[in-house]
């Protein structure tokens, strides 16, 4: 099993879910940091799990936010399976980008 840590960026140009991150089929992931940085004025942002295993979508953070801050919309570790996928949403596009911390494990050796 080999472990690699990865970024995932989010600059969004559309105000629809945008996934960020897929953990790969043969992997399990660590999410440990969803930092958003807002440039300035008031952002209301929503990341979600897409549960592959159960085709269902779990909201698991919101924030309501007023800038210019950094906020970190994961608050512990957030655990996906295979082919499960992070999404990320805000109300607007313009003044607000994110990056996202992920260890990921895989079990066939390979950076995924």
């Amino acid at each position: 099993m080999a472990n690699f840590y990865k970024n995932a960026f989010y600059d969004p140009n559309t105000t629809a879910a945008v996934t960020v991150y897929s953990c790969p089929s043969n992997s399990r992931a660590i999410i440990q940091n969803i930092q958003i940085t807002n440039e300035g004025g008031s952002k209301i942002l929503q990341a979600s799990i897409n549960d592959a295993s159960a085709s269902t979508v779990y909201q698991i953070a919101y924030a309501s936010i007023s800038g210019p801050t950094i906020c970190n919309l994961a608050t512990g570790p957030v655990v996906l399976e295979e082919s499960d996928s992070l999404r990320l949403q805000c109300n607007t596009t313009t003044a607000v980008s994110g990056v996202v911390s992920i260890l990921e494990m895989n079990r066939s050796d390979q950076n995924g």
